[in-house]
């Protein structure tokens, strides 16, 4: 029987496929109408994880602070998604008109500044990794909708590359910014991009591959760094060599891998997933949710895997359907499971 571990050890010790004390956790959500300022959203951050403890914080800031200060405006509406309201691109020409940022600027530097708050409550106690979007994705937030992204995508690919050197060059400089305020890594996610639904895997190793692989390896030595894999008919096994420690994505999702498929095809790396993020999950009973994860732990044991959602989970779950999940990784290993 291992003794207990901190947060740190046991997140450590599950990326290096060591025996822990209990699985690691963590579940993530949007707070939206506390997402708007830098000091919302760290309070709204640090409450939920006092609220329950979590192995590790993923900041889940607003989806659109990667593309404000390019002109992207969104409109909220209470505690729902934001609608957003103006792009920027409307024509191809318009790719060609982006310019780096400047970090310490805007926008970002208001998420910056909200990290070294939540760096700050955290006090080093366990790790916490910020959501950041691939060059790809953020582009994709740049247009009114993903068809006309991918039409110039497509069709217009010198003025869309011209847009991408711009915006890897940006988050290369945000994600060291981000490192340097003490993040452990980021949560670098895919969003629409990396699927058969939107893109041929041809068309992803050739639009989206080498501007990832670009920001990941300028990037200084960081613990966390966990690669999110969004949306159903995942391209999976086109991102399984990146350089990060984790990968992330719904294994209950039409065509994806289920997270034992996946584990192998990332060559044994540590996988993140397990719980759905649907309305499942709102409607499942606390009992009918410990049972599943018992089930889980059943099939994939105690190493090398964390548990989390497949996605953000809807902020309408009950919470005494977090309490469940959080408290069934917590009473499976007093039951004498081995580690």
């Amino acid at each position: 029987m291992v003794t207990e571990m901190t947060h740190w050890e046991r997140v450590r010790a599950a990326l290096k496929g060591e025996c822990i004390d209990r699985l690691p956790i963590s579940m993530w959500r949007h707070f939206f109408t506390r997402e708007t300022s830098a000091d919302l959203l760290a309070e709204a951050m640090l409450g939920f994880q006092n609220r329950f403890d979590w192995d590790f914080m993923k900041v889940n800031p607003r989806a659109s602070y990667h593309v404000e200060d390019w002109g992207v405006k969104t409109a909220y509406d209470g505690d729902i998604s934001p609608r957003v309201a103006e792009t920027p691109v409307k024509t191809p020409d318009d790719w060609l008109r982006l310019k780096v940022l400047d970090v310490n600027q805007g926008v970002l530097k208001e998420h910056l500044t909200s990290l070294e708050l939540i760096a700050h409550g955290l006090k080093g106690e366990l790790p916490f990794i910020m959501t950041m979007f691939t060059p790809l994705s953020i582009a994709g937030w740049l247009t009114g909708s993903e068809e006309l992204f991918l039409q110039h995508l497509r069709e217009h690919t010198a003025e869309v590359n011209h847009a991408l050197e711009v915006i890897t060059e940006t988050f290369s400089n945000f994600a060291k910014a981000c490192l340097e305020r003490g993040v452990s890594g980021l949560f670098y996610a895919t969003t629409a991009w990396a699927t058969t639904n939107r893109l041929t895997e041809k068309e992803y190793l050739t639009f989206a591959r080498p501007y990832d692989l670009r920001l990941l390896n300028t990037l200084p030595t960081a613990e966390f760094h966990v690669l999110h894999v969004c949306r159903e008919q995942n391209l999976l096994r086109a991102v399984k060599d990146y350089p990060v420690h984790a990968f992330s994505w719904n294994p209950q999702g039409k065509g994806n891998p289920s997270l034992a498929e996946g584990k192998a095809m990332v060559g044994g790396r540590t996988v993140i997933g397990g719980i759905t993020q649907d309305k499942s999950l709102v409607e499942a009973t606390p009992i009918q949710l410990a049972t599943g994860i018992e089930g889980m732990r059943v099939a994939m044991g105690d190493k090398g895997w964390m548990l989390g959602p497949g996605c953000t989970f809807p902020p309408e779950t009950p919470e005494a359907n977090l309490q469940a999940i959080r408290d069934a990784v917590t009473e499976g290993s007093q039951s004498g499971t081995p580690s």
